[in-house]
């Protein structure tokens, strides 16, 4: 397991550690959770623009009218 260390005000590291500890985690713990939200959004970019790039453009976009007819319709 990794160790890691970041400068931040006494203030910010104050309100981190309270906001933890109404969550009912350590710092420690939270930060790793942002860490996961963090990676999770990269993640889901990536996979993103990968399936975009192969994909069919023209397709794309007749699906997205087909939705936009579809939602008007509601």
């Amino acid at each position: 397991m990794g160790t890691m260390t970041i400068r931040i005000p006494d203030a910010k590291h104050e309100r981190l550690r309270r906001l933890a500890e109404q969550q009912g985690i350590s710092l420690n713990k939270l930060v790793e959770e942002w860490a996961n939200v963090a990676l999770g959004q990269h993640d889901a970019e990536a996979r993103f623009r990968a399936m975009a790039s192969r994909g069919n453009p023209k397709r794309g976009l007749a699906l997205l009218d087909k939705l936009d007819a579809a939602a008007k319709s509601r």
